[in-house]
């Protein structure tokens, strides 16, 4: 139940921010489409093909693939003011990090992979959808940059991996502070160390 409730979840919330970006970068229906399918579940997808199920799984999920398509329906006829209004806070960026990562921990951990595995499974299912996604918008993964973003994501397949949220109300407590830390972290400012390498002006 938490599992399909999960990816309902991600689903709806990565398919909206998907396609709020194809339409920011002025693409048509068509690449609206495609940007929030691809945003909805290519995190999925990569995480299949990196440990090993099936790839064809994917195309077993015709619910979510008929929820998808009418929740980008949706955004792309609704106002352009409703739709600035709905970016505010990144918001659905941060719901569906924060559902598919635990739900890309718990499908690790009920394959009894390492904790490492899990981790990395969290990570490219909260975060792979949103790579794919800002690349083919021409834009800064911003899972790569100084905001705090990846970090939540592996955060959440820690946990599960340590045994420490297996019974339901956990896993749906972990979406919740997964979600208001990603919130946080984005309206705080909060930023990871970077450094930068000044290119060196030759003679």
């Amino acid at each position: 139940m938490v599992w399909d409730v999960l990816n309902v979840i991600g689903t709806i919330a990565f398919a909206i921010s998907g396609a709020i970006i194809a339409m920011e970068v002025k693409y048509d229906i068509i690449g609206t489409y495609a940007l929030g399918m691809i945003t909805a579940f290519g995190g999925g997808a990569v995480r299949n093909l990196l440990i090993g199920i099936p790839i064809e799984n994917l195309w077993q999920q015709t619910p979510l693939f008929i929820i998808a398509l009418i929740t980008i329906t949706i955004v792309f006829l609704l106002p352009a003011e409703t739709v600035h209004r709905m970016k505010k806070w990144n918001l659905f960026d941060a719901i569906g990090l924060s559902a598919f990562a635990v739900q890309g921990g718990m499908h690790a951990y009920s394959n009894d992979l390492p904790i490492l595995a899990i981790m990395f499974s969290a990570a490219i299912t909260g975060a792979g959808g949103g790579i794919i996604r800002d690349v083919l918008a021409q834009q800064k993964p911003i899972v790569f940059q100084k905001e705090v973003y990846l970090f939540w994501a592996m955060l959440a397949g820690f946990i599960i991996g340590m045994g420490w949220a297996e019974k339901p109300y956990q896993l749906y407590i972990l979406f919740g502070v997964i979600l208001v830390l990603r919130v946080m972290s984005y309206r705080l400012g909060w930023c990871l160390p970077i450094r930068t390498v000044t290119k060196l002006q030759e003679n």
